[in-house]
């Protein structure tokens, strides 16, 4: 009887256990060892090894073993589950005559099952001829002209042969101009399959079903984990190479292309079985085991030995003193057998691939004696492990170092508490004493050296993986109490974020309520009907928390905003513009404040747009939450501006000048949101974002004047000292004004999923190569919002300006390579979340630049990119990142536009610090690093050359002839402005961001 079940519901259900409902992989050796001769189970055993090939395969190579045999075949689950196939497309007979007439080429993935090493393609390269197969494990599609090059200049050097033909598919990655060029540049005549016809590229596609359907074979026999898929193809590529082919008349492949039998190098092992690796480690104790429990994954492509993985030390060993286990499976039997799900890969989902690199993962599947092919780029020895885990290729030894799949968790709260994970955290209890210098902050001089279009991070959730813990990243205890304490409580009350779940919430549900009596007390609206032909605009509650200088909680803050969006221009609205601080004057005033001892104090304006009367008729809906009968069908009739709005903020601001002009303060005219009193040598600034308002200088007499006032036209709170601005935390002591966005990198993390990714230690790779079009398209709104957020954090981290600015070229059409770039950032941030700008007293308040171009860097229209750097007092204070908007023809002109841009600059600066009271007497210096640009500034030479850039030239000379600017030249090392202009390697990267000021008190001591 096979089962039992009883009727239900008109069907059967059929009882069985679970351990019945899917057979062991193993269930076939099993009936072997019970009802099969020896012959037989020995050739089971080699049909094992050798990658689970046909019986007639084998019948070729044990002739002996099969004439004992009873059967003239065997029942393989492993082959049945992996090679179950369709009827096959009728042969072609048009093989050609010598090795490498004709390579076929194909590339297979996206896999759904990232690699350890972060691999999710392959693509093969087939010698016609012999059907000898190379293998190239790939993270990008677009590296696949990088693995031709390299598999060309092989086949050059090791078997001095020409590609004649080189047949493929029409996908982008084989048809694009620099492929195409490569070919033609070399004779190579590219042969691709009509539309929708595989079988054209029959060749290629079936040798990849051959890979997969013996790749999958190794994976199930021994449950290995899918993450080790790139090791099983790479493997099968080995085995295929050496063992018959039936489309040869059973020639082994690689015997036929070198004309000789080679043989195997050592003997061939179960893929997958559990092996011992003899322990050479100096570190080993004498009391220690000699040996370690590993995983065989194949066989090295550059060394004479096996390939093992142990996890718990996660590395990779490659080694002969191997002993096998060949018939024990290391993996647990409760592994996954069918689909794409383990238990180690649900713990690898969120892990992201490491950063693409110009070497890739070498084929494995030819590797013969005295060859050398490129191999793992994760390799190190594993006695100097180097440090952020980066790896060094140049230190291969016999002992290899590898990634590991490590245990998750999920992610629980929004960002690091210094209370975070106290075991492996270095951050002090409450009874810890502060540090000898604490910043509220205390600086350190040293700086901080797959849907298929969404990241696998982002689909699985927010997750953190421990193998990089953020707390490695993020520390407090360079901090004082006060302000450990409030960057604490910054992230100390999650956000509702929506109005039902602020209602449940008795300290929000006070907020909104008290925000509705300050609304209706101030005679904001009018309830009425609806008036024919009006449409009503929206409205929404947005959250957030009011915190006082020493971090507690001020008050639950709830706003009622309307959807402007919404509204019609020339029906409810007029005018809209008003002024907005800019960050850069927020800088230039912290940089003076640093060098001046001045004051910082915060103020915020309560509803500060209700102060605005509209001109306007606007009607809105009924907040959200707060509606009765007596107002159902009715609408509000605004009186008064009201958050959203278009015209708001220009109502608020012209009620604000006035209130500001009318004691004495003026506006500045290079920023018309910062207004200036002086008295003697005594100065007062104040500058207004909106509602949050910021007041320096050494007028305290003034400044308690001033908040009188201010309290008497408005609602004004008093924050104390400055401690958060525009989600930019500042800190200060004696070593100066420090800020940053930490928190706002933690969240940015925590919502992306990459709180628990690894790290890399630049933002962007050098001689990057993006272009539009290059890869499949993916969501533009999410890539707009994640980039919007970068260029938002590029306020306090000039080190990813030149990253961001060129993947924001890409909103438009973003592609899946420019999102990997947008990934990439994160993962650079994630190195030092708490990085920032720290302004030093240098005892000055000179003006410096530095500027620089990237002759012809764009690949999509060979325009420069400009870069420039201003320093005000020592202390950076504005930076720029920037395509020219012409091609430049030489690098002069580049440089020269780039020059023309930093005067501009200056200018602003020398009139911003002129309203401030500060004038400097010396020439403001701008540095260039380009001796041809720097002439063409002082003489009217080269005309031919220049006279398309006449309005430059002539900008330039007449600031150099009135002394205003001085240009002196400055070594290429020494350039500031370079990080601007391309991808920097990471020694030179870190070198120039040190030299711009950037600091990192939150780093781990």
């Amino acid at each position: 009887m096979i089962g039992s079940g009883r009727a239900h519901g008109g069907l059967y259900l059929l009882e069985a256990s679970s351990q019945d409902s899917l057979p062991s992989i193993d269930s076939s050796h099993e009936a072997l060892q019970a009802d099969s001769s020896p012959a037989l189970l020995e050739l089971h055993q080699w049909h094992r090894r050798l990658g689970h090939p046909s019986f007639g395969v084998l019948g070729k190579l044990f002739p002996l073993l099969v004439k004992q045999c009873t059967h003239n075949k065997f029942i393989c689950d492993a082959c049945e589950l992996a090679k179950h196939k369709r009827t096959s497309y009728p042969s072609f007979n048009n093989k050609s005559t010598a090795p490498f007439m004709i390579v076929h080429s194909d590339v297979w993935g996206p896999s759904r099952v990232v690699t350890l090493s972060g691999y999710r393609w392959f693509v093969t390269f087939i010698d016609c001829y012999s059907r000898v197969t190379w293998v190239y494990l790939l993270r990008h599609k677009d590296e696949v002209f990088s693995c031709f090059r390299t598999f060309h200049k092989m086949v050059s050097t090791q078997f001095d042969a020409k590609i004649r033909v080189l047949r493929s598919d029409n996908g982008t990655e084989y048809a694009n101009g620099e492929f195409r060029a490569y070919l033609a540049d070399h004779g190579i005549l590219h042969q691709t399959t009509c539309v929708d016809t595989p079988a054209q590229n029959g060749v290629a596609e079936r040798k990849n079903r051959h890979l997969l359907e013996v790749a999958r074979s190794l994976i199930f026999t021994m449950q290995v984990p899918t993450n080790f898929w790139g090791d099983a193809v790479l493997t099968a590529a080995y085995l295929i190479n050496r063992m018959p082919l039936s489309t040869l008349d059973f020639q082994v492949p690689l015997d036929l292309l070198q004309g000789t039998s080679l043989g195997h190098r050592f003997p061939l092992r179960v893929f997958g079985c559990v092996c011992f690796v003899h322990d050479h480690r100096p570190s080993r104790g004498k009391l220690d085991p000699k040996a370690l429990r590993c995983v065989f994954l194949g066989y090295s492509a550059t060394q004479k030995g096996y390939k093992c993985y142990h996890p718990s030390s996660r590395k990779t060993f490659v080694s002969m003193d191997v002993t096998f286990h060949e018939s024990v499976a290391f993996f647990p039997s409760s592994s996954s057998l069918q689909g794409e799900s383990c238990v180690i890969q649900e713990e690898m989902d969120f892990v992201c691939p490491p950063t693409r690199t110009a070497t890739i993962q070498g084929e494995a599947g030819v590797p013969m004696e005295g060859e050398q092919v490129t191999c793992d780029v994760e390799r190190a020895t594993i006695n100097q492990p180097s440090k952020c885990g980066r790896l060094d290729r140049n230190d291969l030894k016999t002992y290899v170092r590898s990634r590991l799949p490590v245990k998750c968790q999920t992610e629980q709260t929004t960002c690091v508490p210094p209370t975070l994970s106290q075991s492996h955290s270095p951050t002090p209890g409450p009874s810890s004493p502060p540090s000898s210098s604490n910043f509220e902050s205390s600086g350190t001089d040293n700086p901080v050296i797959v849907d298929i279009d969404v990241p696998i991070a982002v689909r699985k959730g927010i997750r953190s993986c421990t193998q990089h813990p953020i707390s490695n990243f993020v520390s407090y205890s360079s901090l004082s109490p006060s302000y450990r304490a409030f960057v604490s409580s910054l992230s100390s009350v999650s956000i509702p974020q929506g109005w039902k779940e602020a209602l449940a919430d008795p300290n929000w549900k006070e907020a909104m309520a008290e925000e509705m009596r300050a609304l209706e007390k101030n005679g904001t609206w009018d309830f009425v009907g609806l008036p024919n032909g009006k449409k009503p605009v929206g409205c929404k509650w947005v959250y957030t928390i009011k915190q006082k200088a020493d971090g507690t909680i001020d008050r639950y803050k709830a706003r009622l905003v309307a959807k402007g969006f919404t509204q019609t221009y020339g029906i409810d609205y007029q005018e809209t513009f008003a002024p907005v601080a800019k960050m850069n004057s927020v800088r230039v005033l912290l940089s003076c404040a640093a060098n001046q001892g001045w004051l910082l104090h915060q103020l915020d304006v309560k509803n500060a747009f209700l102060h605005g009367d509209l001109e306007e008729e606007v009607y809105m809906e009924m907040p959200p939450g707060f509606s009765s009968q007596t107002t159902n069908g009715k609408v509000c009739r605004l009186k008064k501006a009201l958050y959203g709005l278009k015209q708001s903020p220009r109502a608020w601001f012209g009620r604000f000048h006035k209130a500001m002009v009318k004691i004495g303060y003026k506006q500045s005219n290079a920023d018309h949101t910062l207004f200036i009193k002086r008295r003697g040598d005594m100065i007062t600034v104040l500058i207004v974002y909106v509602d949050d308002i910021v007041v320096t200088g050494n007028d305290s007499d003034e400044v308690s004047k001033l908040k009188v006032h201010l309290a008497r036209e408005f609602e004004i709170k008093d924050l104390g000292s400055l401690r958060y601005f525009l989600g930019i935390e500042v800190a200060r002591s004696d070593k100066g004004i420090f800020i940053s966005q930490r928190k706002y990198v933690l969240d940015l993390l925590k919502e992306t999923g990459m709180l628990g990714c690894k790290p890399v230690d630049s933002p962007i790779e050098v001689n990057h190569r993006l272009m539009s079009g290059d890869g499949d398209l993916v969501d533009k709104e999410r890539f707009q919002r994640l980039v919007g957020r970068l260029i938002y954090l590029a306020h306090t981290r000039p080190d990813i300006a030149y990253a961001v600015g060129v993947v924001s070229q890409f909103m438009h059409d973003p592609c899946t390579t420019h999102l990997d770039a947008v990934y990439r950032i994160l993962k650079y941030l994630k190195s030092a979340p708490g990085k920032g700008v720290l302004f030093s007293n240098h005892g000055h308040l000179e003006l410096e630049a530095f500027t620089d171009a990237d002759w012809a860097g764009s690949i999509n229209d060979r325009r420069s990119t400009s870069g420039y750097c201003t320093l005000v007092g020592g202390n950076l204070v504005t930076w720029r990142s920037k395509k020219q908007s012409v091609v430049a023809r030489s690098s002069a002109e580049a440089e020269y536009r780039a020059m023309a841009h930093g005067i501009c600059e200056l200018i602003w600066l020398q009139t911003l610090l002129r309203d401030l009271g500060i004038v400097c007497n010396k020439s403001m210096r701008l540095y260039c690093d380009n001796k041809s640009a720097i002439n063409i500034a002082h003489n009217p030479v080269q005309h031919d050359r220049t006279k398309h850039i006449e309005i430059d030239r002539h900008f330039i000379k007449e600031k150099l002839n009135e002394g205003m600017i001085c240009t002196p030249f400055v070594k290429s090392e020494d350039q500031l402005a370079d990080v601007f202009t391309k991808g920097l390697s990471s020694r030179f990267f870190h070198s120039i961001v040190c030299k711009l000021g950037m600091r990192d008190i939150y780093a781990p001591t």
